[in-house]
């Protein structure tokens, strides 16, 4: 199992290759090498899911899994050091839920995508181009190397809105872009910043002869050059440059006096610096997230996406921004997460309560299902800002539960408007009578969504509720007052569900007159029961069952938490100190 997360990264990418050579007339082999790529890569992503072991993780920066890490970039830089960019991968309990449901997801996307007509090659080449770039950013452990991959998937899903997309495809695969790129650029000049400051001690022991090549170093070792670093006894010419997320996560591998260390004293705006990098980084990510107020490319990107498009957009890529914030922001800049803890958790009761009252008044399936995404994802932020253990757990527990469940929702939305071609809610009464199986599974999807116990939705919610209530007493971070508001969320979101179930599909069958000549209202074929009834069976499973992903996160949850809470109080006071002398 020597390559195994290169296999899972790069599976579609060859699947791609094979598209690539296929004369356009094999349209149908064609689909059929885009499923056998991507459900290659879902057995790959069970195989690591059942071999990980959730125990190992005992420390928020060691513990990572399956690793594979190969020089990829290297040059003397002369008297400024050595530049080093490394193949560095890895999985822990922060990313192996999101490289389960990554391949969970891109095998129901394929089978939805099975009706595209248009330029098929080029659909199915961009949709597997998409999932490579998606599973690297889940298992890349190089900031640079994450950064390609997050940049990456900006393309495929560029053209995939804007190609096979609605009527106003342009205009909103333009606005996706933009929002994107911006939160890249915020990410690019902290990333710059990160490099300037921080050494690999181990590659920096080889550089001083202290270590031979290809040996890996010790713990006294590595302790002993962190202590020469920060005793300033390392020449510059010696130090070795890193993008390593885990070196990144360690204090003691900054560089003093460095833009980034603890006690530069640089300031922005009466800022620390650090703070600012940790605002840059957090908006970068806030972005993809999306959190108010920068989600409003998001409405419009879901409505003009085709269906298969909005269930990745949905329950992959938007997990890309939480996870980049657990990844990167805190255990980065711990005391800047600690400082900014109100601010946080402040934006996800935002959201939660603004996107629960934009889904209530929209008349469009589409909007309403894409405005619960804002609200639900508003939970990642609150169980992030309160840095408990229950919290947190919650917050990856929520990005998973809300993978599985948007990618239904959008999927039921799919459903009606391939039958009716119109997603107006008031279009429609009495749907039940004509389509008893559809309703079945959109009643699931509906109630899954909103919290029903059994669901793990459920889970997700009661566990970041827990950890946000708790935090005052735990952490000190959060104030109540926000899991009080919070708590609303879940109301609105029973209003705005069970308005659209009944109008739609309880009473008197009837369809809008203008629609009746075009819409062909028939139940559930094969295709669509293969696609709704795992993702049933899933929400069901883990709502159950939620220790066969708990036990899987828990230890690295647990790892973070201390590792954030302990160097977040220990800097955040080094930190305000050098501003005030």
């Amino acid at each position: 199992m020597d390559y195994i997360l290169s296999s899972l990264i790069f599976l579609p990418l060859l699947a791609a290759l094979v598209v690539l050579l296929l004369p356009l007339r094999f349209q149908k082999t064609m689909k059929v090498v885009a499923l056998s790529g991507t459900l290659l890569q879902l057995v790959v992503a069970v195989l690591v899911y059942l071999g990980f072991d959730g125990n190992a993780q005992a420390n928020g920066q060691t513990g990572y899994q399956f690793v594979e890490k190969l020089n990829w970039i290297g040059f003397s830089l002369g008297s400024l050091g050595r530049f080093q960019i490394e193949y560095f991968v890895g999985v822990d309990g922060v990313s192996i839920s999101m490289v389960l449901l990554t391949g969970i997801v891109g095998v129901i996307g394929i089978i939805s995508s099975w009706n595209i007509t248009k330029n098929v090659k080029g659909y199915f080449l961009l949709y597997l181009l998409l999932m490579t770039s998606v599973m690297g950013c889940f298992l890349a452990l190089d900031f640079f190397l994450f950064y390609l991959f997050f940049e990456f998937m900006l393309l495929p899903m560029y053209f995939l809105i804007g190609i096979w997309g609605g009527p106003k495809r342009e205009y909103a695969a333009i606005k996706f872009f933009i929002y994107t790129l911006v939160g890249s650029l915020f990410i690019l000049i902290v990333m710059i910043g990160l490099y300037t400051s921080v050494i690999d001690p181990e590659a920096t022991a080889q550089q001083m002869g202290m270590l031979g090549q290809g040996v890996p170093a010790s713990f006294d070792l590595i302790r002993q050059m962190q202590q020469m670093l920060q005793q300033g006894v390392i020449n510059s010419s010696d130090m070795v440059r890193t993008f390593s997320i885990p070196a990144m996560m360690e204090p003691a591998n900054f560089i003093p006096g460095s833009l980034l260390h603890v006690l530069s004293g640089v300031t922005l705006f009466d800022y620390p610096i650090r703070f600012a990098a940790f605002l840059l980084v957090f908006a970068g990510f806030l972005i993809k997230v999306p959190s108010v107020p920068v989600h409003t490319w998001l409405p419009d990107a879901h409505v003009e996406a085709p269906t298969p498009i909005s269930v990745l957009l949905a329950a992959i890529l938007l997990k890309v921004g939480g996870y980049g914030l657990i990844r990167i922001a805190y255990p980065i800049f711990p005391d800047a997460g600690a400082y900014f803890a109100t601010l946080v958790g402040g934006l996800g009761v935002l959201s939660i309560i603004y996107g629960a009252l934009c889904a209530l008044a929209m008349n469009d399936l589409k909007k309403l299902i894409a405005y619960s995404s804002v609200s639900h994802m508003g939970f990642v932020l609150l169980g992030l800002a309160s840095l408990t253990n229950e919290g947190v757990n919650g917050a990856i527990y929520m990005m998973f539960s809300h993978g599985l469940i948007s990618a239904m929702l959008f999927l039921v939305v799919g459903v009606i408007y391939d039958r009716a071609h119109d997603r107006t809610i008031l279009n429609f009464r009495g749907l039940a009578k004509r389509m008893p199986a559809y309703t079945a599974f959109v009643v699931i999807a509906f109630f899954a969504s909103l919290g029903l116990p059994g669901f793990s939705g459920f889970i997700a919610e009661l566990l970041v509720l827990l950890g946000s209530f708790s935090a005052p007493e735990a952490t000190g971070l959060l104030p109540r007052w926000l899991a009080i508001v919070a708590v609303f969320g879940i109301l609105l979101a029973a209003a705005y569900y069970l308005w659209a179930l009944q109008r739609m599909f309880f009473g008197k069958y009837w369809i809008f007159p203008e629609l009746r000549k075009k819409a062909a209202i028939s139940d559930l074929n094969f295709r669509e029961y293969l696609m709704l009834v795992p993702l049933a069976i899933l929400a069901l499973l883990f709502g159950i069952f939620p220790h066969l992903l708990l036990d899987k996160i828990g230890m690295a949850v647990a790892g973070f938490t201390e590792l954030v809470l302990r160097n977040g109080q220990e800097q955040l006071n080094m930190v305000l100190s050098t501003l005030i002398n």
